[in-house]
């Protein structure tokens, strides 16, 4: 599977895992240099607290467009650290 933002694979992983329609990637998947640390937090009931990444490709920003569950509670442990994508990412073959 590939991550694609404003024309770049920003993420390719065989071993993506697909929980609700949402592709997680492995950590060492993405490509480091486009991803920025972001202070948003949100909170699943079953999977924890979620920490976002901000994307920066080609001069352009956007905003929290990747997740990841830094330590999941149990019923997620299989993508505890996978990263995944939304807000215009592209995920596909």
């Amino acid at each position: 599977m590939k991550a694609k933002w404003n024309n770049q694979i920003i993420a390719e992983s065989n071993e993506t895992k697909v929980v609700e329609n949402n592709h997680y990637f492995p950590a060492n998947s993405i490509r480091k240099e486009f991803f920025k640390n972001s202070d948003t937090k949100s909170n699943c009931p079953w999977k924890g607290i979620a920490s976002y990444y901000s994307l920066n490709v080609n001069g352009s920003e956007n905003k929290d467009a990747a997740w990841y569950y830094p330590d999941t509670k149990h019923a997620a442990k299989e993508i505890e650290g996978y990263v995944a994508f939304w807000k215009g990412v592209n995920v596909e073959e």
